[in-house]
Order: structure tokens, then sequence, then C-alpha cells
């Protein structure tokens, strides 16, 4: 390639004549580094009187560095000789075998464990022809489950992309976000249609191998943004290496037809050279060679197809080595190229400056995004196949043993006598075969015998069972224990069992949500550099042309879904959970708000159709607003109001009598009175603080009034300006704001006192709130008195009961002392007669 024309015109004096220069002295000039030109080079007129260096061929890139403006994003392949070009593809290719050779292991746990998706049938011969050879769905059932669920959470059907504000919040600010959102979900769900089958393809890869990729790049062939899905076996990187930031090399091997390779050729971003299609099969790649197996494919050697090696390598290139800015010597700091080269041929087809130019740092520009399953021990990933696939292989074989043993018992073998001798005794008995035995005569039941087969162990099938059982809980953990939960159990409770479930899942959701943030803002990137400015639809309140300002720091995209919420059926209980504590304690609570996440768990659509929004309080006329106080409510002032107006017109309703006994009316009537003070007050401090702000301007214009008028000569009003400008307008904090609006507000109600006083007699007779305090002393004194008297009744009857039963007692004595006499007047007559007929007895004896 050609060295562009050098002028030289500006290096010859064209005043200096030819006579003059025989006199000159002549100067002996030391040039330390002269130019050379291998190929020949020619001096052209620039037509202007000077001359230009053309340089023919056969260029060094330290002369294109010194001579040629290469630009930024230029193919590198097109500046650089063949004998530099073959040692960087020697090494390379040498750096990619070894991390290859590195990360051997993984690729062999990686195809053992793809044998457990039973996608193949497998034919077995031991222990019998035909033996079972399927395979047990634990891995398979789990892979499917996982990628069902993830797919509805990440890729939801209104676009996965909602955008957030950063820092304060204004209306133009969120009306910015919105753009954004909208623009990357149609992008995303309408334009990229690679987007969504890449998406449901990855997470079923993800499962598997712990691991997968996505590269995000703008594609020159589409002219639009790209998201590919990059399966792991596809990505390379050395054995070093914890993270796609760090590492020093990553490589990722393509796939491509020979006419996708050709367009990128005439494209300009590959190197016009010739390439031999890829004639090796796959058996090399071991990972692919298993992927084709399971799926049944194999080459055909009529494809063409090239295998890539696309190569994000930090490299120091001779030529383009980095400088220090100060001294411009060498850094030897390897800078980020990425080097594309056919891996057949090992032709390297482009080389381009991995870094922005306006990056004084140089850091590596990044494409690929990481999605973990789990974290591992090293740069890959956990997945299944790691975790539960013992669980899985054991699993498999008691299934197969429990077929097997069916199997047997259900179709018996053995022998049959003839002789001793026994026929193929070195094959193994397959079931329902009877073999010929040679034995001496007998009966039958002596010439038969079967082999003693068991039915299907019990034991087997429940170590199957908690086999199983085990692998399910894995990942299927959450979605058990809330089909336990019931609408009556505690709130505590709740939360609890569903904290429970999500500690595998949400784990792993949470390194999803963040793998896929971080997709989405390389895609923002795309979309503010390299697509057009303008938006492709109209949208509201804005011009098209606002697209390219959308895209900036002020604004971070996320994804819709939540780190902490992995299904609907937990998004569903926490929604309930919420409207169920909102319905205990409403006052507390937005119901409202309630309801309506209810129904976004529920993903109902068009929410306000069936959820209208409530009513917000707009501004009213003074009229409306007295009538809204005298049905019981209470209005809102609003700033930009007139408030003397409204505070007049209000206060007219103190004059009328039929209020004054009503004092809810009274009280909702000064609450709106003190909210139009409070904000005149506001007003009228923000009001001052503008006067404030604009003195140094009002003094400027005074002057120049005064020049013109001709009160001051220029030289004063100068120095008068002078001083105008240097007065700088005073700061005032929030609390000395507050105070000021505590004084106006002070001076405000001071003048309102009068038309808010009480405006009757002075022994506040008339007052209706003094009426009804009277009346209800009034009642209080009835009260009290109706009490004395009936105390005083009481008091009386519990003397009249005091002096009967005195009475009463005094009759009973008199009575008991009565009987008392007569007994004993009783008993002395008896003791008398007694006595006489004992006389008389003792008379007769003698």
């Amino acid at each position: 390639m050609a060295l562009p024309p050098n002028p030289m015109g500006s290096l010859v004096d064209s005043g200096i004549r030819p006579e003059d220069a025989a006199m000159m002295d002549s100067v002996e000039v030391q040039v330390d580094a002269p130019m050379e030109f291998p190929g020949g080079a020619e001096v052209i007129d620039d037509g202007q009187g000077g001359a230009i260096v053309q340089a023919l061929e056969g260029l060094t890139p330290e002369q294109l560095m010194m001579g040629a403006d290469i630009p930024f994003d230029a193919n590198l392949v097109e500046y650089l000789d063949d004998g530099t070009l073959g040692e960087l593809s020697s090494d390379l290719r040498g750096l990619y075998e070894d991390d290859l050779e590195s990360r051997s292991e993984w690729e062999d746990t990686y195809v053992n464990g793809l044998d457990l998706l039973g996608l193949k049938t497998v034919e077995r011969t031991v222990p019998f022809e035909g033996a079972s050879g399927v395979t047990h769905p634990l891995i398979s059932e789990s892979v499917t489950q996982f990628q069902a669920q993830a797919y509805k959470e990440l890729l939801p059907s209104g676009g996965p992309v909602r955008a957030n504000v950063l820092g304060a919040k204004t209306q133009e600010r969120e009306d910015q976000a919105n753009r954004v959102k909208d623009f990357m979900n149609f992008q995303i769900t309408e334009v990229m249609e690679e987007y969504d089958p890449d998406m449901d393809q990855m997470l079923f890869y993800l499962p598997l191998s712990g691991s997968t990729f996505k590269k995000v790049y703008f594609d020159p062939t589409k002219q639009r943004a790209v998201s590919k899905f990059i399966p792991a076996q596809d990505l390379v990187v050395p054995y070093s290496a914890s993270d796609l930031y760090t590492a020093s090399r990553v490589t990722h091997v393509l796939r491509m037809d020979m006419n996708e390779v050709r367009k990128m050729q005439v494209l300009g971003v590959y190197a016009d050279v010739d390439l031999q299609p890829n004639d090796e099969d796959d058996t090399t790649n071991k990972v692919r060679e298993k992927v084709n197996e399971l799926e049944g494919l194999s080459k055909n050697y009529t494809d063409d197809v090239a295998t890539i090696l696309e190569m994000h390598v930090d490299l120091d290139l001779e030529g383009f080595e980095d400088t220090d800015p100060m001294t411009g010597e060498f850094t030897e700091v390897k800078l980020p190229y990425i080097v594309t080269l056919d891996e057949g041929s090992g032709k390297v087809l482009s080389i381009r400056r991995n870094y922005d130019a306006n990056d004084p740092m140089k850091r590596k520009r990044q494409y690929f995004v990481h999605y973990k399953f789990m974290p591992g021990l090293g740069f890959y990933g956990f997945g299944l196949i790691h975790m539960i696939g013992g669980l899985g292989r054991a699993a498999t074989s008691l299934l197969r043993q429990l077929i097997d043993a069916g199997t047997l018992a259900n179709l018996p073998a053995g022998f049959k006598a003839r002789g001793v001798r026994v026929r193929n005794d070195d094959e193994p008995l397959q079931p329902g075969e009877w073999r010929d035995i040679d034995a001496p005569g007998g009966s039958i039941r002596d010439a038969i015998i079967p082999l003693p087969y068991k039915e299907p162990s019990a034991t087997l099938a429940t170590m199957l069972g908690g086999l199983i059982q085990d692998g399910r809980r894995f990942v299927a953990l959450a979605d058990q224990q809330l089909g336990d939960m019931n609408q009556e159990m505690p709130v505590g409770t709740t939360v609890a069992l569903i904290e429970r479930g999500m500690k595998v899942m949400s784990a792993i959701h949470k390194r999803l949500h963040y793998a896929q943030k971080t997709e989405f803002r390389l895609l923002a990137r795309i979309f503010a550099e390299n697509l057009p400015p303008e938006y492709p639809y109209e949208v509201a309140g804005a011009p098209s042309q606002i697209k390219q300002q959308d895209f900036d720091a002020r604004i971070d995209v996320l994804p819709v879904s939540d780190p902490n919420i992995f299904s609907m059926a937990q998004r569903v209980t926490l929604a309930q959970t919420q409207l169920q504590l909102a319905q205990s304690n409403p006052q507390m609570h937005n119901l409202h708000e309630a309801y309506r996440r209810m129904y976004q768990a529920l993903e109902v659509q068009n929410i306000d159709a069936i959820l209208p929004p409530p009513p917000q309080p707009q501004p009213q006329d003074p009229a409306v607003e007295n009538a809204a106080i005298i049905n019981g409510m209470t209005p809102q002032a609003f700033p930009q109001q007139d408030h003397d107006a409204h505070i007049k017109t209000h206060l007219v309703l103190l004059e009328l009598a039929v209020l004054q006994s009503a004092p809810p009316v009274l009280a909702a009537l000064f609450s709106h009175v003190l909210q139009h003070v409070s904000l005149k007050a506001r007003e009228q401090v923000d009001q001052e603080l503008q006067q404030i702000g604009q003195r140094p301007q009002d003094q400027m214009q005074q002057i120049q009034l005064m020049v013109q008028a001709g009160a001051i000569d220029m030289q004063t009003a100068q120095i008068m300006m002078m001083d105008a400008q240097n007065q700088q307008t005073p700061q005032f904090t929030p609390e000395q704001i507050e105070a000021r609006v505590a004084q106006v507000t002070e001076e405000l109600m001071a003048e309102l006192a009068p038309r808010l006083a009480y405006k009757g007699k002075e022994d506040g007779s008339d007052d209706p709130l003094v009426q009804i305090r009277m009346k209800e002393l009034d009642i209080k004194q009835m009260e009290a008195n109706h009490k004395l008297a009936i105390d005083q009744a009481k008091l009386e009857l519990e003397g009249l009961k005091v002096e009967q039963r005195a009475v009463t007692d005094a009759a009973r004595l008199e009575l008991q002392e009565q009987i008392a006499d007569d007994r004993n007047e009783v008993n002395r007559e008896r003791i008398a007669v007694q006595a006489a007929g004992m006389m008389g007895r003792n008379q007769n004896a003698s």
C-alpha cells in the first residue's frame, strides 16, 4: 500500500533566488534517522511551488507510523508484512491449542454428563442381550423445568428491559427513561430476530454446562446490533483466567459458511485473502462431536465451512507500540486487539484495536457476557451435570436393575435335561430361553431346572425413590413448599416457607439477573454508538433526533425480572401476603396499591379498567371549595393561586348564621385558610430571593440610565459597574429560608386575626360554641341534681328501713321475753305438781 503524499512545499523557502543560493555558506545538517524507500519514490509537483514525495511500495511499519495517518478503526493487516503476520498467527494458534489442552478434563466431564439426558437409545448386551438401556430423566426433567421457568422470567412478553433514572428524578428524565426502555424493548423483541430463540437455547445449555455466553456486537452485514448465544465449548480462555474482564486472552471459535466469510471480505471487515474450507470433521472438538452424536448429525463433505478464531488478546505489535505521552518512549505495555484468523490455513483476516480512541488508559472493550448457573472452582461454572450428575447415574443404574429384574422374573430361563451336557454353556441365558442338557433319565421335574430369578427388589425401589426426591428437591424445592401453603397460614410462616424454598433457585436467578443487566448495558452502548441518531418512529413530547442524547449516563438499563422472585407462584404468594397485611389495618396501608400489585402478580392486562386509579386533587375556584367545605370535605390549596381572593371568599362563610352551629365545617374552613396562608408566605419569600438575586442587574441598568442622562461620566460609570459586578449575591441556607417563611406567616396571621376573631357579645353568650358549651353544662348540672335527689331518697329510705328494723327487733325481743316467762311459769307449776305428788306418795308409804 502506498504512503499518502507528504507535502514538502512548506519546507522550501520560496524567497531564495538561485543566484543567491550560490553566495550562501554551506551548512552541514545531520539526519539521525533518514527515511528509506526500499521500493523507490518519486517527487511530484504539488502545483503551488512545492513538491511532495510519493513512496511506491515496500513500506515498513516504522515508516507508516511516521508518515501515514492510519485510521483508528483500520484493519492493521493491510499495514503489516507477511512475515510479521505469519509469526503472529503461529504464536496465537499455539496459545489457543494450549488453552484447549488446559480445559480437557472439563470437556470430558461435560461430554460424559451429556449422556444423562437420555436423548440416545443405548443398546446393551450385558447382563443379557436386550437388557434395559433406559436413562432416568432426572437431569432432563430438571433442565426442562429450569429452562421453562427462567425463560418466562427473563424474557416476558412486554419486553425484558426497564430503565432507571440515576440521580435526581425529574419529569424530563422520567420521559427519557421511558423512551430508552421502549426503544430497547422494540429492538430486542422486533428487530433483533435472533434474540428470542438464542435466549431460549442458551437457557437449555446453561443448567447442563454451568456456563454459557452472549456476544454483543454490531454486525456490519445486518447493520444492526446482535446478541448472539455462544456455547461454553466455543469460548476458550487461558488456564489462569478467573473472569472475562481480567483474562489476557479470550478466543471465540466461529464456524462460518464460506459465503459469509466472503461477505465480510467484500465489506472490508476481513482482509481479502484466499481461504480453504475446513475439511476436518468435528472429532477434534469432543463436546461438539458429542452434541452432533446426540442430535444425529454428521458433516457433509459438500459443506464449505471455515473455522474462524476471533481472539481478544493483548499484544505489543511492532510499529504500533504503546508510547509515553510525555517522553514518547515505548512503555512495553501490551494493548488490547481483536485478531481474527482462519484455523485451517492460519491466515490472519483482521487485526483491530479493541479500545476507545479517546481512552487514555486504553482499556479493553467488552463484548462477551458470562451467564453462570452456579459458581465453580475456576472460570467455568457448575451445572446440574456437576451437582447432581452422580444422582442421575445412580438413579439410572437402579432403574435399569429394576427393569432387568422384572424382565427376568416375567420371562424365566433355565435348563432342561439331556444327559449331563449343556448346549452353549459358555453363553448367558436369555429371558424365555430353555436349553438342552444331557442328563440321565428321571422325572420331568428333575429334568427341568429354572434359574432362581427374584422379583424386583423393594429395597432398590425405595432407594430409587429417595434418589429421585433428593435430586428434584435441588431444583424444585420452592414450588413444593408453595403447594403446601394455604390462605389461613400466618404471614410469618408464609414468608419463612418462601425464603426456605428460594435459597437455591433465587441465587441462580440473581446471577442470571446480573448477567442480563451487563448484556443490556452493552446493547445500550451499541445503540448509542452505531445506530442512526434518531428514533425509527415518532416519540411523544420530543423530536425523534433526541435518541443519541437519551443514551447517556443519566439513564441505567436493567432487566424487568426481579432478582428475588423467579416464579409466578412466588410473586402471587407475596402479593397475597401484602394484601392480607393491608386489609388487616387499612388505615395504615394503601389498599389501592396492594390490590394493584396483586393484579400485576397475576399478570392481568389493562389493570386501570378493573381498578381505576384514585382521582388526584385539582385546583378549584373558591366557590367550589366553599361547597366542598359545607359538605364536610377539606379541599387542597395549590401554589400560584390567588390566595388573597380565596381567603376573602372563604371568610365570608364565617358571617353565615347557619354555619355558626357546625364546628366541623368551621374547622375545615380554618384548615383550608391556613393552607393558603402557608403557600402565600412561601411565594412571598421566593419573590424576595429573586429580587435579591436581581439587584446587581438592576444596578447595572441604573448606571446605564445615569450615563445616558449625563449624570455621571464614563469613568465613574465603569468604576460603579465594576463594584456592582464584584458584589456577590448572598446565599441563604434552608434553615434561614424556613425562618423567613415563619416570619412572613406570623405577619400574615396578624393581618388575618381581626377577620378570624369572634365578633359577638363580650360575654360570648351569642357564640354558638359557647352556647353549646353552656347547654352541655346545664345538662350536666341537671344530671347532677337528679343524681343528688336520687341519693337523698335512697338515704331516707335507708333511714326508714333502719327504724323499721329497730321496731321489729324490739317487738321480737319482747315476744321472746314473754315466751321465756311463760315457759318459766309452766316449769314452776310442773315442779310444784311433781313435788306435791311425791309428798303424797311418801305419806301413803308411811
